[in-house]
């Protein structure tokens, strides 16, 4: 299942720039090359049946692709996958996903069989901290892999992976997007690090020709990245990524100081409290080499347990 928290994505996708900055920026060219992003037509809603409704996050665009003379319409199907761990059982979601999306449009009679199926993108948008491994087709689950008669009637689906963190800083600065910056911040693995890719992101959005539009989607998303991680920030204060910019480098690094701050002050007590445990093992050490006292005195006295006590005199015999 993937994590129910508001990421902040699904506003993102909402609007057609972020898609195309997906798509021209981590999809394959060849699939960015075909597409009119003028044409792009937004049609995200629930196409999960009661019976197997779950909840995630996803939006559902359209876009006519020229091939060959000929101009399609795709679906480009988003699921936005945040969970700590990677969900091996992807291929059969996407699957069922895709499945009940055919079965909605038809049923709306957005197309007919007649007609035939338009052509489905399934990608999959994924930053969670381990990299991606589960198979990007669901026929990769089917094993051993059956024998040729039966290879062909067993299912195929392959979803677009993108793992965000398989982006370096480098790779992502090639792409001068806001959705490259987004990238960066979700990225940033330490405090300082996030105000340089804070600091990145504020730049393209000047640079935008929609600066004001662009300034209000990103900051919106930011407040709610930034709740997440539990930033010590005064959050209704940040009304602009732009204009604000001073005034959130400046809580950025009064809560990175805090934090060094109380991480010493942890370091310090646990220090403190590893010296007293090392203190009481070796007041039991030298009770058990030199007295003939038995391991619930020892224990006793040395303010340890008794099975403590009696693993150091096993050690001491070996």
């Amino acid at each position: 299942m993937a994590n129910h928290h508001d990421t902040g994505y699904k506003e993102l996708f909402s609007h057609p720039e972020f898609v195309q900055q997906l798509i021209e920026g981590f999809a394959p060219p060849e699939i960015a090359g075909l597409m009119d992003f003028a044409t792009l037509q937004n049609h995200s809603g629930n196409y999960i049946t009661p019976l197997f409704e779950e909840k995630f996050e996803d939006v559902v665009w359209s876009v006519e692709i020229h091939w060959q003379g000929v101009a399609q319409r795709v679906y480009l199907y988003i699921l936005l996958e945040f969970q700590s761990r990677v969900d091996q059982a992807m291929p059969i979601r996407l699957m069922h996903y895709v499945a009940c999306f055919y079965d909605h449009m038809l049923k709306s009679k957005a197309f007919t069989l007649g007609e035939g199926l338009p052509p489905v993108l399934p990608i999959v948008l994924y930053n969670g901290a381990r990299r991606w491994s589960a198979p990007q087709d669901v026929y990769e689950l089917v094993r051993p892999e059956p024998p040729a008669f039966l290879r062909v009637y067993q299912p195929h689906l392959r979803y677009y992976l993108i793992d965000e963190g398989r982006y370096t800083d480098e790779e992502l600065a090639e792409r001068q997007t806001p959705l490259s910056g987004v990238f960066g911040i979700e990225n940033a693995a330490e405090r300082e690090a996030l105000q340089r890719a804070v600091d990145r992101v504020v730049a393209i959005i000047q640079a935008d020709p929609h600066k004001a539009r662009i300034d209000a989607i990103v900051t919106r998303w930011l407040k709610r990245h930034l709740h997440r991680l539990g930033a010590d920030i005064d959050l209704n204060r940040l009304n602009s990524l732009v204009e604000d910019r001073d005034m959130l480098a400046e809580n950025l690094q009064n809560w990175a100081k805090k934090e060094r701050q109380e991480g010493r002050q942890e370091g310090r007590q646990e220090g403190r409290q590893e010296g007293r445990q090392e203190g009481r093992l070796e007041i039991a050490r030298n009770l058990i080499a030199r007295t003939e006292m038995d391991d619930a005195m020892i224990a006793e006295i040395a303010v340890l347990t008794v099975e403590d006590v009696a693993k150091l005199r096993a050690e001491t015999r070996h």
